[in-house]
């Protein structure tokens, strides 16, 4: 077993289902999703991508740009939910929810591509 694809492949299906966690329920209702899983998600997409960083391969390539569009999303979601919560008067509307858990929605996407491409990889790779 290799520590290094396993703890890569552990970052990659963790940041898709904390992902998930955080899109489903209602779209414009705050109390179905939470802000630290947000938070949560964000961060081990962040570490999903530093892990990998070191790969040289053509399928590393788009491991690493299907893992900045998730972490662009994440990033971006949750400074629009910190901006309406700190910054505006009206605060998290439903609006506010939907289009953050819609950006969610953007890297829950990009995530599925990784761990697609995880599965494939690991397949071609048993071959």
């Amino acid at each position: 077993m290799n520590f290094e694809k396993t703890t890569f492949a552990f970052f990659i299906v963790l940041a898709l289902t904390l992902n998930f966690g955080f899109f489903i329920g209602d779209i414009d209702n705050p109390s179905h999703h939470d802000a630290m899983e947000l938070a949560a998600a964000l961060v081990v997409s962040i570490i999903a991508t530093i892990l990998k960083l070191g790969d040289r391969s053509s399928m590393g390539a788009t491991f690493l740009a299907t893992s900045l569009v998730a972490d662009l999303q994440l990033l971006l979601a949750a400074i629009f939910w910190g901006w309406a919560l700190f910054v505006t008067t009206e605060g998290v509307t439903p609006e506010v929810v939907a289009r953050v858990v819609s950006l969610s929605g953007g890297a829950l996407l990009a995530n599925l591509v990784s761990v697609t491409l995880l599965v494939a990889e690991t397949i071609i790779y048993r071959r």
